[in-house]
């Protein structure tokens, strides 16, 4: 039977430049490896009529089990790079020396610091309105706030969080220029990442590896907070997603921790050379929905594939 399931996982790799891998040790039975093959042909349709490139990383937390597309590809990140800020933040919040950042330190906002899409800083009276480093990282995750985010870059600085993403082995994550500094994209000085290296820096935050256990939950709820972006679209209300979309022109992207019961899964889709950005958006929707429809039904099934609703009853 071993056999049989590794052969049918072996084909997958053969679709479109699509990978699915077990980590060592691990297999998982044949009506499991079926749903995976019919998740990664589903990826590649969707791949194949979107005008553009697509790059994805998807991740089992329970079994490991990973679907890869592009994978290692360097893609813009746009916004999305701002998990790497808000990881920064709270990996210094967690220190005790002096000079980390905490969340609680305050800030008086100033005029200086006010850039295009700043849709809650632009609001505040410079000189006036005090904000904490919390209420910095909510404006930059709910609503994407740019003004907020290059205060927090200056705060924990750019060295730092390059050096952690260093430190966790993820060497093409890199944040190179504060938000809407236009010169700098100009000059090549983008922020960057892969879809395996932003889904291993959520991975490994998810396991604890980056934060202590109590940061580690504030981290991901502060990342929970409800904003509009492309993974949660067409999934059902109230499924929790710890994620960051981003947007530039051609460029299209979302990464997260999607919690579904019993079968949490990170996700990382990201989409370049787009000759249609609302398609792209609708593509990175409808990955999502293809991979939750699976977890789901993995977090709510036996090993034998009955899948069991909360409001159904047992004959």
């Amino acid at each position: 039977m071993f056999l049989r399931t590794t052969a049918l996982l072996l084909a997958l790799s053969a679709c479109a430049g699509a990978q699915t891998a077990l980590p060592p040790q691990q297999h998982v039975s044949e009506k499991q490896a079926a749903l995976w093959e019919k998740l990664a042909a589903r990826i590649n349709e969707i791949d194949r009529n979107l005008d553009g490139v697509t790059g994805v990383a998807i991740l089992d937390l329970t079994d490991g089990h990973t679907f890869l597309l592009h994978a290692d590809d360097v893609f813009a990140q746009a916004s999305s790079i701002k998990i790497t800020v808000l990881a920064e933040l709270y990996h210094q919040a967690q220190e005790s020396g002096p000079k980390a950042a905490k969340l609680t330190d305050l800030y008086t906002v100033q005029s200086s610091d006010l850039v295009q899409d700043s849709d809650i800083m632009g609001g505040l009276t410079p000189g006036v309105t005090r904000v904490t480093n919390r209420d910095l990282a909510t404006m930059m995750v709910a609503v994407s706030d740019n003004s907020a985010t290059n205060v927090l870059i200056d705060r924990v600085a750019m060295k730092n969080v390059n050096d952690l993403m260093a430190s966790l082995g993820l060497t093409h994550t890199l944040l190179r220029r504060k938000m809407m500094d236009i010169q700098a994209a100009r000059e090549g000085r983008e922020n960057v990442s892969t879809p395996r290296e932003m889904m291993t820096l959520l991975q490994d935050i998810y396991a604890g590896k980056v934060l202590n256990k109590e940061m580690t939950e504030d981290f991901l709820k502060m990342l929970s907070t409800h904003k509009d972006s492309f993974l949660p679209r067409l999934l059902p209300d109230g499924v929790r997603i710890a994620n960051k979309p981003g947007e530039l022109e051609a460029v299209r992207n979302d990464s997260g921790i999607v919690f579904v019961p019993n079968r949490p899964y990170v996700i990382c889709v990201m989409t370049a050379y787009l000759r249609n950005e609302r398609a792209g958006e609708d593509a990175i929707s409808r990955i999502s929905e293809a991979a939750y429809q699976m977890f789901d039904r993995l977090g709510r099934g036996s090993e034998y594939g009955r899948v069991v609703s909360t409001n159904n009853s047992t004959p």
